[in-house]
């Protein structure tokens, strides 16, 4: 029997983001303070997931061995330190958390059986790597509020609450929502990125949390006086509101995430909804042919009355 299992560790270390094949003009417009001297440091948080059978003493490895390949491997050459100057791969490539990510799989890859790196720069920025190439996952995390009532309009008040319970009160709730957003793709061997920062958080500003904070999500937002905002049809919408403004970007939406509360939350693949409207389209377009050939097949059907 496979199991995965994850050893949680922490390092502090500073950084800066500089090419030194662009002038300060170019750098400032690409990386904002981020360029300047002598760099600034994060509390990083790193999860290394680990995967295998499990052996006869019922695990997948000795934490105690896990823990001690870490730190030795990473958390020792990368705590405290200038990251840009750490290791050689900084020095070609900046260390982004994307970057970071990738380069401590390489590092430990020989030595465990990982299966994902997750690195947070902060709690609010955080990338995957999954040993795919330069493939690699960023999430940005953010928050509103908004109020909403969950009834349908064909209902009674009565059969409502049956459904919905308290959330049916006619003059609604509201909550404290964090969006969690996930995109991927390819690292830039220069810049260490694989989306424009800056541009992602603007994407998702512009689209999502301005439009919707603040707001009576039946009543402001007008989608959702057609459709009862849950929180699932909360994080279906913002799937596609951000598809096409992330693409534009050079990145790709993987999944959205939305924490209602904290025992409350829902998320949705992007490729699933993808699907899902690749099969709508099939579907309506097999329905417009097969009306057009009943139409042809009786043509009466076309005459005015």
């Amino acid at each position: 029997m496979r199991c995965i299992i994850n050893r949680r560790s922490q390092f502090s270390a500073s950084h800066r983001y500089w090419l030194d094949e662009l002038n300060a003009k170019e750098n400032q417009q690409l990386f904002g303070k981020c360029t300047r001297l002598p760099g600034h440091g994060h509390n990083y948080e790193l999860h290394v997931s680990l995967e295998r059978e499990l052996d006869p003493y019922g695990m997948v490895l000795n934490l105690t061995e896990a823990k001690e390949i870490i730190r030795r491997e990473v958390i020792e050459p990368l705590d405290f330190s200038y990251l840009n100057e750490t290791w050689d791969e900084f020095k070609t490539t900046l260390p982004t958390t994307e970057h970071i990510a990738r380069t401590i799989w390489q590092r430990l890859s020989n030595h465990l059986p990982i299966v994902n790196v997750q690195l947070f720069e902060t709690p609010e920025l955080w990338a995957d790597y999954k040993g795919n190439g330069m493939e690699a996952y960023l999430t940005v995390s953010s928050h509103f509020s908004a109020a909403h009532r969950l009834a349908l309009p064909q209902l009674s008040y009565e059969e409502n609450c049956e459904i919905y319970g308290k959330c049916a009160r006619p003059n609604g709730h509201g909550h404290n929502y964090t969006l969690e957003v996930r995109v991927k793709g390819e690292i830039d061997p220069r810049t260490g990125m694989i989306v424009d920062l800056v541009a992602l958080q603007s994407a998702i500003a512009h689209h999502v949390i301005e439009p919707f904070d603040h707001t009576f999500l039946n009543k402001d937002i007008p989608y959702f006086t057609q459709v009862v905002p849950t929180a699932e049809n909360i994080v279906i919408r913002i799937c596609q509101l951000l598809h096409q403004p992330i693409q534009d970007i050079g990145a790709t939406l993987h999944k959205v995430k939305l924490i209602e509360s904290p025992n409350n939350s829902a998320e949705v693949l992007a490729e699933m909804l993808d699907k899902t409207s690749n099969q709508d389209e099939i579907s309506n377009k097999e329905e417009t042919s097969n009306q057009a050939a009943s139409n042809q097949s009786h043509p009466e059907s076309l005459a005015t009355v």
